[in-house]
């Protein structure tokens, strides 16, 4: 009779976004794994995602709905790579002495990124997991409409793509209307998203598009909760 094994434990690295969901779901699907928290940085002086702009309560309303604990990594804005560096290595570390070993990330083909993720896992005797890697982002983007899986644009990086994408729904026409050039994924920075529904929550977030504001080079798009 053979041993069955237990669900190996891992930490999932959650930005809110559509990569991370995506990834999310794959690991659910796939069924071996059980993961034990979602690990999301927060700049401290905006209590928001970094780098999405999103705030800490619709991050809080996600995890609610994954039926999953949020732990949130303060770091100070424009935070320099040695303080993310050592708050994430003391993050890490709690999990790491509960016997996690195993980090999932939403990184699809960025190998300069996985590397530097791996190196520092390795810091910590733990190891990365990149479920959704090297997968056609076009046909993810079409997978993303295809589940259910609704998201709002919260971030432009306007010098790649114009500032009007902020604040559009990923559906089939934002896709469409995407320019040449620019990643189905948004996978070389170009916009970033919030997630409030689809088939891995238990409950649509709800929300609503509020105010666009063009800070730190970027523009944001801020989403009120409902």
């Amino acid at each position: 009779m053979s041993e069955v094994r237990e669900p190996e434990e891992v930490l999932f690295c959650w930005s809110g976004g559509k990569d991370s969901a995506m990834a999310l779901h794959a690991l659910r699907a796939a069924g071996n794994c059980r993961i034990t928290a979602l690990l999301t940085t927060i700049t401290e002086e905006y209590d928001r995602i970094s780098m999405h702009g999103v705030r800490r309560v619709l991050l809080e309303r996600q995890a609610e709905s994954l039926g999953l604990p949020l732990h949130p990594v303060l770091i100070p804005p424009h935070c320099v790579n040695a303080i993310y560096e050592q708050r994430m290595k003391e993050a890490l570390e709690t999990h790491f002495a509960h016997g996690v070993r195993r980090v999932a990330f939403g990184d699809i083909f960025l190998e300069d990124l996985r590397v530097y993720r791996e190196k520092n896992l390795a810091q910590v005797g733990m190891q990365a997991l990149f479920p959704i890697w090297k997968r056609d982002t076009r046909e993810l983007a079409r997978e993303f409409v295809r589940l259910g899986f609704r998201a709002i644009t919260v971030c432009v990086d306007p010098r790649v793509l114009d500032a009007s994408f902020a604040g559009r729904e990923l559906d089939a026409s934002f896709f469409a209307d995407l320019p040449p050039g620019v990643d189905p994924c948004g996978e070389n920075g170009e916009f970033h998203t919030y997630v409030f529904d689809g088939p891995i929550f238990k409950a649509r977030i709800a929300c609503r598009v509020g105010e666009k504001v063009l800070r730190d080079g970027f523009c944001f798009c801020d989403l009120l909760p409902e």
